[in-house]
């Protein structure tokens, strides 16, 4: 019942997309961060929910709270496992089992400017990242599973930013202290 749900709504947003391609378009609601002391950081979404993040104890924080690079690879394991749903419930697919584990590795050189292995600072950012799948339907071939699983991927948007670099502006606005 749940996957038809989601596979009419997304049969509904397919039928007006396919008419008017431009309203596939849309701004992204923005994610607020606020520096709260100690490592810590809090973000909002316009609705209201609230993250915290902490930097681990080896950087300076308390290390109570997941890290801002483990939200990066949450957002990765959970938006590939959506698009992966969203491909199953629209091929009438019923899961009994999906989940996504996702790995990076990073190198603490790049986050502190240091020069690495190379005599040059690596990326501050996940130098490479692997998505572990588990997934399971009744009925269904293996290999079709590998390929709603290949396809949620390469549709995914996070997987998208992360594999394609989205450009990145930066608007800096200095207060009066």
């Amino acid at each position: 019942m749940e996957s038809e749900q989601l596979a009419t709504a997304l049969q509904r947003l397919q039928t007006v997309l396919e008419r008017r391609p431009a309203y596939g378009r849309v701004h992204d609601e923005p994610a607020m961060a606020r520096w709260q002391g100690a490592g810590r950081v809090s973000t909002r979404h316009a609705n209201g929910t609230e993250l915290h993040t902490d930097l681990p104890a080896e950087l300076g924080g308390s290390g109570t709270q997941v890290s801002p690079g483990w939200l990066l690879r949450a957002a990765l394991a959970g938006c590939v496992t959506t698009r992966i749903a969203m491909l199953a419930a629209s091929a009438g697919i019923e899961l009994d089992r999906l989940e996504v584990e996702a790995h990076s590795q990073s190198d603490l050189n790049g986050l502190l400017g240091l020069a690495g292995d190379s005599g040059q600072p690596p990326s501050a950012g996940p130098l490479a990242a692997r998505l572990q799948v588990r997934i399971a339907a009744p009925g269904v071939s293996s290999e079709r599973l590998r390929q709603l699983v290949e396809q949620g991927q390469a549709l995914s948007p996070v997987s998208g930013a992360l594999a394609h670099h989205v450009p990145l502006s930066l608007d800096i606005q200095v207060a009066d202290s």
